[in-house]
């Protein structure tokens, strides 16, 4: 056989345990897990593929079924038991130490009913289309021999894997279970990026008719704006006419409170030169009347001797 780096043979040789990638739990999961076990006991009744359903159904609760299958589950559990179980009755002559263990507490509680109900209670195994229905594959038999090129220099034997289907039948219906489940999952999750999408859709259109009416209301408040503006142009020009006005106003008011005191100052000077000829006049007429009064004496007088002297003749 040729020194390449990786070839593949369908001759087995030995018979191995299937090659599984195990998920490295968290302290938090272990814990989650346990108590899942403990609080969904009803769940594993021991009829056919109900320990399945139930570990799947923990797991997918749990938001581990991507990454855990039910077997590993399952498995771990069991180890979890196995060392509790080594560690709370010892053979004889063992020396352990339980409290080193951090998971001793966890499962002494679980193993004396303390930790009943402190998790979610799954009411029905998921059998109504949340996983695929269980089908039998037929049994298939994979070998695969690995050529490694050091192993080749150093004249080692070939290091071979092979997958044998009596023991690998329940993985491939597991690996088809577990395909399904991806499958549906991608489904759920493209159906609701794909309403989620259609509800961006629709927000978009919405915030651009708001966008729209936002414009307008701009455009409209721009108007305003102007239309103000004007008016306020044009209350400046007027408010500038009336200050003129009343400038205007103010002047004509002072030139009639000259021409006030100017007539004032006439009417004075007047009064001041029309006294003299007054007193002039009144003193003639006093005279005149005065001389008028002498000649009328003195005709009456005359009269007199004239009457008188008719009467002597």
């Amino acid at each position: 056989m040729e020194n390449n780096d990786h070839a593949y043979t369908s001759t087995t040789y030995d018979k191995v345990s299937p090659v599984e990638f195990t998920y490295k739990m968290r302290a938090k999961e272990i814990e989650d897990l346990v108590k899942m076990r403990i609080s969904n006991n009803h769940l594993f009744s021991g009829r056919r593929n109900t320990s399945m359903w139930a570990w799947r159904a923990i797991l997918k609760h749990m938001g581990l079924h991507h990454k855990m299958t039910h077997s590993q589950a399952s498995k771990k559990w069991e180890n979890l038991k196995k060392r509790y179980k080594g560690l709370k009755n010892p053979s004889d002559g063992v020396k352990v130490f339980p409290k080193a263990w951090p998971y001793f507490n966890l499962l002494d509680d679980a193993m004396e009913g303390r930790l009943e109900s402190n998790a979610p209670v799954i009411q029905a195994l998921p059998t109504n289309g949340s996983f695929p229905p269980i089908s039998k594959p037929k049994k298939r038999k994979v070998s695969m021999v690995t050529n490694s090129p050091t192993a080749s220099i150093a004249g080692a034997p070939e290091i071979e894997v092979s997958l044998n289907g009596d023991e690998d039948e329940e993985v491939v219906q597991e690996e088809i279970q577990e395909m399904g489940c991806i499958m549906q999952e991608m489904e759920h999750k493209r159906d609701v990026m794909d309403s989620e999408k259609q509800v961006m859709e629709r927000e978009r259109l919405v915030m651009q008719r708001e966008r729209a009416v936002l414009d307008r209301e701009v455009a409209a408040l721009d108007r305003e704006r102007a239309s103000l503006e004007r008016e306020r142009a044009t209350i400046e020009r007027e408010k500038a006419v009336l200050e003129r006005e009343r400038a205007m106003v103010e002047r004509d008011r002072d030139g009639v409170s000259r021409d006030r005191l100017a007539l004032e100052r006439d009417k004075a000077r007047l009064e001041r030169l029309s006294a003299p000829k007054v007193r002039t006049e009144e003193v003639t007429e006093h005279s005149s009347k005065g001389s008028d009064s002498i000649v009328m004496d003195r005709k009456e007088q005359f009269l007199n001797l004239f009457e008188k002297l008719i009467e002597h003749f």
